[in-house]
């Protein structure tokens, strides 16, 4: 008898929290939006690609005017090894060794401030977007937002599309 209790309260606990959970999810709304396609359409964005694609040419010209001093020289030093002795040619080697190391160093600081260029100018635009889609959204009544950029996980949004409105409130 006392076990029967047992499965009564634990059954009704049950049916309560299912319930609850009911209620909770049929008060709750939710929306999406691709915050990635919108961030792209902001003009701050368009002009701060092609910011990047400057910098990131002017680091290519700087990278093929290095490689070739770095071939001449190299090719400069095997016609004229025959005529310098081997102390030399030694020295010639380890100058376009220094010559090779700091082009690939030039490389990979060129990346990385690429990199870091590409975050100082987007990190205020996503935010500027975040702050939008937060403002939008509770504006009109929603309490979960979901990101349905491609790649984020959300397979299917046929849910109400806030894209919309947060383009009217920057602007776009």
């Amino acid at each position: 008898m006392k076990q029967v209790k047992n499965i009564l309260v634990v059954a009704a606990f049950l049916v309560m929290g299912a319930n609850l959970a009911t209620a909770q999810t049929a008060s709750s709304k939710v929306c999406h939006i691709a915050s990635q396609e919108l961030v792209e359409e902001l003009p701050k964005a368009k002009a701060a690609e092609k910011q990047l694609r400057n910098l990131a040419k002017a680091y290519e010209a700087d990278l093929v005017k290095m490689d070739r001093e770095l071939k001449v020289k190299a090719q400069e030093a095997q016609q004229n090894a025959p005529n310098r002795s081997d102390e030399e040619n030694e020295r010639k080697y380890q100058e376009i060794q220094q010559d090779r190391k700091t082009l690939e160093d030039f490389y990979s600081k060129s990346q990385e401030s690429l990199a870091q260029k590409r975050t100082d100018l987007l990190k205020p635009l996503y935010e500027e977007v975040r702050q939008a889609i937060f403002k939008v959204a509770r504006a009109k009544g929603f309490d979960y937002v979901l990101d349905s950029t491609t790649g984020t996980g959300v397979i299917m949004a046929d849910g109400y599309d806030l894209m919309p409105d947060v383009k009217a409130a920057l602007g776009i």
